[in-house]
């Protein structure tokens, strides 16, 4: 019964036509029931022609900081459920870089986000770059929120929050210290945790 509600919600999600200057199409994941949510800012503008969450190069550094810990892509995507603050491409800035989603765009998705940790009671949420992070800790630097496992209570859930830096190729700050470190230890964190182990074994 809880896949079907599931299947049906990302169904709903995918007519979703509320924010107009989002880029459709919206990008959903595999309808999975568990207990690791697996939360990125928005779609990248290669996402929606290929139909699945992180699919481009960032997705690639993603999937193989995971597989450190024991899960490949494939255990990922058919273990976790792979969400994020946004669901359409939020399009270009004049300079040329991908637009970050603004306040009414990121609340006008939190709908259904409430809707999945219903269905899902999550018990461990994986934050993976800023916008994400923000949407479940407050606002602070990058080596104070990341290599740490923060205690918070969403959409009257409680659950774990693992912060992880963004994994663009753009970004420097985890290649360098103290971002290094502190990915290295984030991920620790999450290995260690009891849903990723689950995740990991099948259970």
């Amino acid at each position: 019964r809880g896949i079907s509600r599931l299947e049906q919600h990302l169904a709903e999600v995918r007519k979703c036509r509320r924010c107009p200057k989002m880029l459709g199409p919206v990008v959903t994941p595999r309808p999975v029931m568990t207990k690791v949510y697996l939360v990125g800012q928005a779609p990248g503008p290669h996402e929606g022609a290929l139909g699945r969450p992180f699919a481009w190069t960032a997705g690639k550094t993603l999937f193989r900081w995971l597989e450190g810990i024991g899960a490949d892509e494939e255990v990922v995507r058919s273990r976790a459920f792979i969400s994020a603050v946004c669901r359409c491409f939020p399009g270009k800035t004049p300079a040329g870089g991908d637009r970050v989603p603004g306040p009414a765009e990121i609340e006008a998705c939190a709908g259904w986000m409430r809707l999945e940790f219903e269905l899902l009671s999550p018990e461990l949420i994986i934050a993976v770059g800023r916008v994400a992070i923000e949407r479940f800790l407050p606002s602070a630097p990058l080596a104070e929120l990341v290599g740490k496992r923060h205690r918070v209570v969403v959409f009257g859930h409680a659950c774990a929050v693992i912060p992880l830096p963004h994994p663009s190729g753009a970004s420097t700050w985890f290649k360098r210290e103290p971002g290094k470190s502190l990915l290295a230890q984030a991920l620790r964190l999450v290995e260690q945790h009891p849903a990723w182990r689950r995740l990991r074994a099948g259970d």
